[in-house]
């Protein structure tokens, strides 16, 4: 099957496996969130946060390890559905509250193959503008090079619902992605991102620059 910007595996993970990683997510952010609140904090980047740009006050985990675990166990199932060859390079995952709002953006370089997996809670959209130009402007060139700089459309985009265990790949470079405001109470997402294995920022961006999955990203080379 040929990959072309976006599409939905369905089952990617099985309920079962989706469940589990949702609970222990939830678990680790309350034990997180009592060791806050009782002092007792050795933050290596390893216990999460709720500082997450992005989405602040939201609990977010940059390579929580059972999510880098997940990075490699997919892999096999997005290169058989998408005909692509990857290299894996960092996993990130949020427990989504209710008003919450993913602003459309696009991503960095060693997301050039994204994906969002269900791991579980009340339903939210994603949304996907498929034209790889929007919001693209350029300037002048530089060598042999134009400079190019990304500014939000207000284009529709299209909607996609996952069901738990769901898998949405994208190249997440390349399109718009955003969702709306959260009416639900609480809603699991893991990331999972890669890079082509002849791509140019391949050699670059394996593990985000790590010496291996599943440290944080103050380990960065």
């Amino acid at each position: 099957m040929a990959f072309n910007k976006y599409q939905v595996i369905k089952k990617a993970i099985n309920y079962e496996l989706a469940n589990f990683v949702f609970n222990y997510f939830m678990l680790k952010r309350d034990a997180v969130q009592w060791m806050y609140q009782n002092n007792i904090t050795y933050d290596t980047g390893m216990l999460g946060t709720w500082k997450d740009q992005q989405i602040p006050n939201t609990y977010s985990h940059y390579a929580d390890p059972v999510m880098e675990t997940l990075l490699v166990k997919v892999l096999p199932v997005m290169q058989q559905e998408t005909g692509l060859n990857l290299i894996p390079t960092y996993s990130y995952a949020r427990l989504y509250k209710n008003g919450d709002i993913l602003h459309r953006h696009k991503d960095r370089p060693s997301c050039e193959i994204s994906t969002t997996i269900n791991l579980g809670g009340d339903p939210w959209p994603i949304f996907i503008n498929p034209d790889p130009n929007a919001g693209y402007t350029y300037g002048p060139e530089i060598g042999e090079h134009k400079v190019q700089k990304y500014e939000p459309t207000q284009d529709k985009g299209d909607k996609v619902l996952l069901e738990v265990g769901d898998m949405l790949v994208y190249s997440g470079c390349d399109l718009e992605h955003w969702r709306e405001p959260f009416d639900g109470n609480i809603c699991g997402q893991v990331f999972l991102h890669y890079n082509h294995v002849n791509g140019p920022f391949a050699e670059k961006n394996k593990f985000d620059g790590r010496p291996m999955l599943g440290l944080p990203s103050s380990v960065k080379q």
